[in-house]
């Protein structure tokens, strides 16, 4: 080691910063460079375009955006909070399947359920042709049929999709509450709907909230959902600013105004629970004992868990599997290299991120600096930020690095080599990484949280490195931990549509999905879609055993 690098490496360790600090805090600013970039660009637009967004299509795009989030987190919080308290504190008939099964709408992607929903309910469906058939109309003029494609039904398809979000949050809250409670609240003269309203609702509102607060930022990401059913949001105005208009700026100015509006929604989630503490009783509390329902009251309870799994997930499935038998589609060149594309790139995606996240995690841990430690709270800006919005702050820094080394290129061969990094696989990875880093972060600190700080330090005092004791201590103890992450991220992956569309050239299973029923071909669309519903349902399963 020569002399100059040997100081400079003894000033960075006086810093407490090791390989481990710099490669977290380098992997940190990775994660939040796009969200920088977005803010940037939005600032520093070519054109500014802004003035004439405020006066012409902004209010419309964001009334429909707040309109939506309002709405289906209400919706949600109706649906998963009800949901949780009946599986919690009744039983009634397929009380023991149906607590799992209100899980599966997580498996449909929104965009899927959209396309099933308006195959089912269409002049062309099996709805309106029973309709016909069984009243002898001939045409559509001589009945009264609800407009499909409105923003109703986009809130009822967003609903049922994503309200198992609430219920999975809600229903721990209720389970982790102490049975002495309800049973003094009984004593009192309170009824059922007292116990919940009084009782069970305010010790279970944080993790409501934090159920509704992810609702209403999935609701702003979505795309292919409102795209189908017409509805201008700011996720669709970005595509239609940036795609149709060409106007990068104001498609940044957009970005920045969804980004502003999630941080808002954050922060109005943690004010409302500021004052809020709980305190539980002990650890021998007395757990809630189920009340057991009879006649119309257990009726009702099965039919109201019913019924948001037969729309989130039966109807969707029960349409694609109609349509995927009538199709001989399963051989379609076009599927395979959908497929082939899908498992490799998502597949890399899940690796990069959780070892990322692991990396980080591992790295605060061992460094004596507190920036890594400061920075690592900000990579969770990915998971809250929309696709559509991390697509352009991806898209914008790379398309001028690409343009410098085609100029490059060119200077140096004179041959033109085109754009070499826009549309490309890598391209997807990056804003996988970027969009899931969260989930693999947050995995692997509550992971690593439950390790002994004593193994580390005793493999350390038997003379392993830092990177021996991560290989030899903490992987195999937090291996089932590290492959659940692996698998939410993959699966996420899959899923994701907005940044897909932005930002690769090459069809993927949820651009064909998009691509084939947007041409109104759901025949074509139906196998890549239930290709991402299996994928889904195995998170779908493991969430189910990790929540038991």
């Amino acid at each position: 080691m020569s002399e100059s690098i040997r100081r400079k490496y003894v000033g960075l360790s006086k810093l407490g910063l090791n390989g481990w600090a710099i490669g977290a805090s380098l992997i940190a600013l990775i994660v939040v460079a796009p969200i920088l970039a977005v803010f940037y660009f939005a600032l520093t637009p070519e054109t500014n375009n802004w003035p004439h967004l405020v006066a012409t299509v902004l209010p419309r795009y964001l009334s429909n955006t707040v309109i939506l989030m309002v709405c289906v987190g209400a919706l949600t919080a109706m649906v998963g909070t009800g949901a949780a308290w009946l599986v919690v504190m009744y039983r009634f008939p397929g009380r023991r399947w149906l607590q799992w099964a209100l899980l599966m709408p997580l498996a449909v992607p929104a965009y899927v359920g959209a396309y099933a929903l308006v195959d089912f309910l269409e002049y062309a469906g099996p709805v309106q042709t029973s309709i016909r058939d069984y009243f002898g109309y001939a045409t559509s003029r001589e009945y009264w049929f609800p407009e499909i494609r409105t923003r109703g039904a986009a809130i009822i398809v967003l609903s049922a999709a994503l309200y198992p979000y609430v219920y999975i949050l809600a229903r721990a809250a209720f389970r982790e509450q102490s049975g002495a409670a309800f049973e003094v609240a009984r004593a009192l003269g309170a009824g059922p709907f007292a116990r919940f309203w009084r009782v069970g609702l305010p010790l279970a509102r944080p993790a409501i909230a934090a159920g509704v607060a992810v609702v209403m930022m999935e609701t702003v990401n979505d795309f292919g959902t409102v795209d189908y059913f017409a509805v201008q949001t700011l996720t669709t105005g970005i595509f239609t600013i940036w795609r149709s208009g060409g106007d990068l700026g104001g498609a940044a100015q957009i970005a920045s105004l969804i980004l502003v509006l999630v941080v808002v929604l954050v922060a109005l989630e943690k004010l409302s629970r500021r004052k809020s503490r709980f305190a539980g009783s002990g650890r021998n509390q007395r757990p809630v004992v189920p009340t057991d329902l009879d006649g119309f009251g257990a009726m009702a309870a099965t039919i109201a868990c019913i019924l948001p799994i037969l729309i989130g997930f039966f109807l969707p499935l029960a349409v694609l599997l109609g349509h995927a038998f009538d199709a001989d589609q399963w051989a379609a060149p076009g599927l395979r290299d959908a497929l082939l594309r899908t498992l490799i790139v998502c597949g890399l995606a899940a690796v990069l991120t959780v070892a990322g996240g692991v990396f980080m995690v591992y790295g605060v841990r061992m460094s004596r600096s507190k920036l890594p430690g400061k920075l690592m709270p900000l990579t969770g800006l990915g998971y809250a930020a929309p696709g559509a919005v991390l697509a352009v702050g991806i898209l914008f820094p790379l398309a001028t690095i690409d343009n410098a080394l085609a100029d490059l290129v060119l200077w140096v061969t004179g041959t033109d080599p085109g754009l070499m990094l826009l549309g490309s696989a890598g391209v997807l990875v990056l804003a996988y990484v970027v969009r899931f880093f969260a989930i693999a972060q947050g995995t692997a600190d509550a992971a690593f949280g439950r390790v002994a700080d004593s193994l580390p330090m005793a493999a350390r005092s038997l003379g392993h490195t830092a990177g021996g004791t991560l290989r030899a201590v903490h992987v195999p103890l937090v291996r089932a931990s590290i492959a659940s992450a692996l698998l939410l991220v993959f699966v996420d992956a899959v899923k994701e549509l907005p940044a897909t569309l932005l930002l690769s050239y090459e069809e993927t299973l949820a651009t064909r999905v998009h691509a084939k029923a947007s041409l109104e071909n759901l025949s074509d669309a139906a196998p890549a879609a239930l290709v991402i519903t299996f994928v889904g349902l195995c998170a779908v399963l493991l969430l189910a055993r990790t929540n038991r």
